[in-house]
Formats: structure tokens, sequence, C-alpha cells
């Protein structure tokens, strides 16, 4: 939970990925912790890489290893990573599966992604690097998509947080616990206002049409608990969040509330579902949607053990 303390910076070293940079810097330097330097490799990289003596490179073979060290050392002297512990590591694989093998290994609170908001036939069935990264990892991934309204200031050469509103989404399950105490921590502790959005699906309005007396009756008491819940976490010491209710679709709602509200930050909770294909795990579309058209930067929060996936009246894990 926050604040977050080491924190996982992955880069292939284009401007694009160095976006997530002054996050990365900023969130550790809030935290008093560390940044990981981590670069997926197709090809195998020398242990020693940035100690190599210079002869070795001379070698065909090995231009492409040259290359790499000079933009891992350029990387590594930013001025924004003045004052932080920063540690480079170089793996040879593919990019998700390596991350969520490194936010194990060194222990890390957060990643830091880029992603951006591409679309077509293509780019709905298999994701994005970023989205594969959300759904492999075992801790919160926070995702930037430049340009996007951003919440990191470079004050005397240094970046630091500096978060006005917080807009959390949530839906009450197991699987947005988590999400809710990291965006409750994330308002406090940096004096930001807490705002929370429940959105009521727009198929619960459909079913009503093909159901009148059983779909209308369900569609008022899910009203009638949303609010009721809403206003418990209002009142919630820790919490006190501005409450919104909205009906439509999900990921349209969330992103349109944050639009209005001038939102910093969406802190959404996230499960991840079998791939219809097999293989890597895939995320729910309406999160996958909220990453790619939010306008603001996504922290996604995972859940410890996704409990149920229905969209049910629940407010005790099922076991």
């Amino acid at each position: 939970m926050y604040p977050f303390r080491n924190i996982l910076f992955p880069t292939d070293f284009t401007p694009h990925a160095r976006a997530a940079l002054k996050y990365a810097a900023a969130f550790a330097r809030s935290g008093g912790g560390r940044v990981v330097v981590f670069s997926v490799q197709s090809g195998s990289v020398p242990a020693n890489l940035l100690t190599m003596p210079e002869g070795v490179f001379a070698e065909q073979e090995n231009h492409w290893l040259l290359q790499l060290r000079t933009e891992v050392q350029n990387l590594l002297a930013d001025p924004l990573f003045d004052g932080l512990e920063v540690e480079p590591v170089i793996v040879e694989g593919e990019p998700a599966p390596e991350i969520a093998k490194a936010v194990l290994a060194y222990d890390i609170d957060l990643v830091t992604v880029v992603t951006h908001g591409r679309k077509g036939l293509s780019r709905a069935l298999w994701g994005s690097t970023a989205e594969e990264i959300i759904a492999e990892a075992v801790c919160p991934v926070l995702t930037i998509r430049p340009p996007q309204h951003d919440f990191v200031e470079n004050q005397a050469g240094r970046s630091q947080i500096h978060l006005n509103r917080v807009l959390l989404s949530t839906n009450f399950r197991p699987s947005s616990v988590a999400a809710t105490q990291v965006a409750t921590q994330l308002a406090n502790q940096t004096g930001a206002e807490l705002h929370a959005v429940y959105v009521i699906g727009d198929y619960l309005e459909q079913i009503s049409v093909m159901f009148p007396e059983s779909g209308l009756n369900a569609l008022a008491r899910l009203r009638t608990y949303v609010q009721e819940r809403m206003g418990q976490l209002s009142r919630e010491d820790g919490a006190r969040a501005i409450a919104h209710i909205a009906e439509g679709r999900p990921y349209a709602e969330i992103v349109r509330i944050a639009t209005e509200k001038e939102a910093d930050l969406v802190v959404i909770g996230t499960n991840v579902h079998a791939s219809l294909f097999g293989g890597t795990p895939v995320l729910g579309s309406e999160i996958e949607r909220v990453v790619r058209n939010a306008p603001c930067p996504v922290l996604c929060v995972p859940a410890a053990k996704v409990l149920t996936p229905l969209p049910a009246l629940i407010t005790q894990p099922v076991s």
C-alpha cells in the first residue's frame, strides 16, 4: 500500500517510454525508496555490461551491446535520479512475464508503464504490452498515456507528486477493496480530494426492457443499494469520498467524470480472466478502455484473489 517504496521502471529507452520516468522518480522520492530501471532484451546480455572493457565491443556481434550500454548510461545520468537509489537490471525474454517475475524478485510496490490508445480489431483481440503487464503484475501498475494531464511537477530539478483530485472507481466487490485502500491512503497523505464513482451498467436497463417486472425491481434494488453504500463510503473515517453515481457504459462514465472533475489520477481495482485463446491472462474490456481513454494516469490495483465475477449485490467474500 501507499507510500510506494520500490518502483519498477520498465523501459526500451525510447522517448515514449521515458514519459514514465518522472513518475517513477517522484514516487521513489516520496516513499524514500529506489527505482529499478528494467530492460528486457531479445538477446543475452552479460551481467557486467556496464563495466566491460571497451575492446570487447569492437567485435561486430557486440555492437548492439555497446549501443545498449550507452543507452543505459545516458538514462542513469538523468537529473531526475539525483539523490535516489537506482538499480539497472537487464534480462532476456518477453516483456510482460519478465516484468511479472521482477516484481517478485525485487520486492516491487509499483510498476510505471506507458501505453497508448490504438484502436482496431487486432488491438482489441491481443491488447498492448502495457495491458499484459497490468494483467500479470501482482502489485499496482501506473499507466501513463501521453499527452495527458499529469500530477508530477518539477521543483528544483526534482519531480514531486502533486495530487488535487483522485477518482476511485468502485463496484463494492472484493476485487475493489485494495483499490479503495490505496486511493484513500493516496488522498489522505497528499491532501487530495477523494472522489468515488459507481457505474450502474447499461446492461441492467436492457434486462429491464426484456423482463419489465423482474428487471425493473432488480434495477430499483440496485440503485438503493448503491446509494446506501456510497453514502457509507462518503462518511467512513479515512475515506470521506465525494460520491458520484452514474448509469451507462462503465468505462465511458468513468472517463466522463474524470474529465469533468479534472481528476489527476484514476484508481481502479483489477481482476484478470483466462484468455479465450489460452496463454497470457487478460483484463476485462471495461478496464482496458479506461486505461486507453482516461484523461489522466490510471493506477490499476490488483485484487489478492477474484472471488466472484457476478454483478450481484455482494457485501461479503464468497468462499
